[in-house]
């Protein structure tokens, strides 16, 4: 597309005045690829997702789940399930157009024969339709990305069959890795070129996709079964080295999601189911995460959160100011999350806790600890020794840990939440939508009126475009 903007700019200056021979020479940009390669779509695309994926944590993510929320303007609050039409927009144009470079990623892998790339392309097409399936339902997929072919007006595609397709996709993936093949291209973001890790990040993904179905595909428990007893033909993650977690180090390109950090913490407070069970863990990333509620005249009052229902709830008069998320989070260093090892070991602990593998207690604790060592933290001899931690054999304490381990992890504690109702979050009287957790997003303003044919036939299928209609696998 570039080379024949470029030709077109020359044919025009052609047209109105004279023209030399080596049009085509002459008219090239040296400092543009005419042909994107595998390798150099990777960062781009590995940056953009989890930046966004940063910031919809904090927007949209931590919200719902009550982890933090805005203390001043309360219209619109999404905390308080009152969702405006568009509010899925910037996840939408953001991933569709990384689809669109995953795909170009895709085709120069196949073209230049390198099944790594080919395998890190399916499996990050794979993570992208995934989070657009959870968050809206049906979406475009079999006919997505097909504008130079002339496809402008895709089709919505079932979430199952996006789901049935993501599934193979990263079957696929993981039998085309070759860790006797190196990646010959610039040293990526993740994983450094690091192609048993890429390997292991795809099987994990594997895993987090396969356990969201299990309410509705008869085989998921036996397939994830099959992963976690088989490391050898499908490794997942073994630790906190080895996970998909984005270090942004601050110094260009890897610079923070806030350019000015004080929009990440600004007018944003705790709530107090998150603070006050961290409280009750004795946990050490508390400090990591928050500020000290303070008094009127500064008195430092500990860990305090702000109760969802604080209108009929308030906290004391003597506070001024309740925990508030550190400005030290949005402040490179700082890490994104895409998929960590905690998360692993939480769906091993899932699996075990319904008898399907064995060591359910060590798979949970692992969990735990990973959890706390992701963020620079220490894990207390003692943690598991308070009756708020340790292992009790139920899955509310499992989602509940994995609940902390999922903060900053886009939208992954919704997707949780809604697959298993947990943790059981409290309610507030102001809340809208019936006091329900919404089920989706909105699709897009631009969606529904550009591509308007293919959202009505969406729509009608799935029963509505309003946030309570169920995704395929939430039913």
């Amino acid at each position: 597309m570039k080379t024949l903007k470029f030709l077109i700019a020359g044919f025009l200056v052609c047209v109105l005045s004279s023209c030399s021979t080596n049009f085509e020479e002459i008219n090239t940009d040296p400092n543009n690829l005419e042909q994107i390669t595998a390798g150099s779509a990777l960062n781009p695309i590995l940056y953009e997702l989890s930046t966004h994926n940063a910031l919809q944590h904090r927007n949209i993510g931590a919200q719902l789940m009550q982890m933090f929320i805005p203390n001043e303007d309360n219209t619109n609050a999404v905390f308080y399930y009152d969702f405006v039409q568009n509010i899925g927009g910037s996840t939408w144009n953001t991933y569709y157009s990384e689809l669109t470079n995953i795909k170009e990623m895709e085709k120069a892998a196949v073209r230049d024969e390198l099944p790594n790339y080919e395998a890190i392309a399916l499996t990050l097409k794979a993570y992208a339709f995934s989070i657009l399936t959870d968050c809206f339902g049906d979406v475009p997929m079999l006919e997505a990305g097909s504008a130079e072919e002339g496809d402008w007006f895709p089709e919505f595609t079932e979430q199952e069959t996006i789901y049935t397709q993501i599934l193979e996709d990263l079957e696929r993936a993981n039998s085309l890795y070759d860790t006797d093949q190196a990646m010959p291209y610039v040293s990526d973001i993740l994983f450094h070129n690091d192609v048993a890790k890429w390997q292991k990040f795809t099987n994990s993904l594997h895993m987090r996709l396969l356990l969201r179905t299990v309410n509705r595909n008869a085989s998921a428990y036996t397939e994830l079964a099959a992963i976690a007893n088989n490391p050898a033909t499908y490794p997942v993650f073994t630790g906190n080295d080895d996970h998909a977690v984005l270090q942004i180090s601050g110094e260009a390109p890897l610079l923070s999601p806030w350019s000015r950090p004080q929009d990440f913490n600004t007018f944003r407070v705790y709530n107090a189911f998150f603070i006050d069970h961290l409280k009750e863990f004795e946990d050490p990333r508390l400090p990591v995460f928050a500020t000290e509620a303070m008094g009127l005249n500064n008195e430092r009052y500990g860990y305090i959160g702000l109760p969802i229902d604080f209108r009929n709830d308030p906290v004391a008069d003597s506070i001024a100011t309740v925990s508030g998320p550190r400005q030290q989070l949005a402040i490179a260093p700082l890490i994104v999350p895409l998929l960590s090892y905690a998360e692993v070991e939480f769906i091993k602990a899932e699996l075990g806790q319904r008898g399907l593998i064995i060591n359910e207690q060590e798979h949970y604790e692992n969990g735990v600890e990973a959890a706390l060592t992701m963020w620079g933290v220490d894990v207390p001899d003692s943690y598991f020794d308070n009756t708020a931690t340790a292992y009790d054999g139920t899955l509310e304490r499992i989602i509940l840990q994995k609940y902390f381990a999922l903060f900053f992890t886009d939208y992954q504690a919704w997707f949780e939440h809604r697959r298993t109702g947990l943790p059981q979050l409290p309610v507030s009287s102001d809340m809208k939508n019936n006091r329900e957790m919404p089920s989706r997003l909105y699709y897009p303003i631009d969606e529904a009126d550009r591509n308007n044919q293919n959202y009505k036939a969406a729509v009608e299928r799935m029963g509505g475009d309003e946030i309570n209609i169920k995704v395929w696998w939430d039913k």
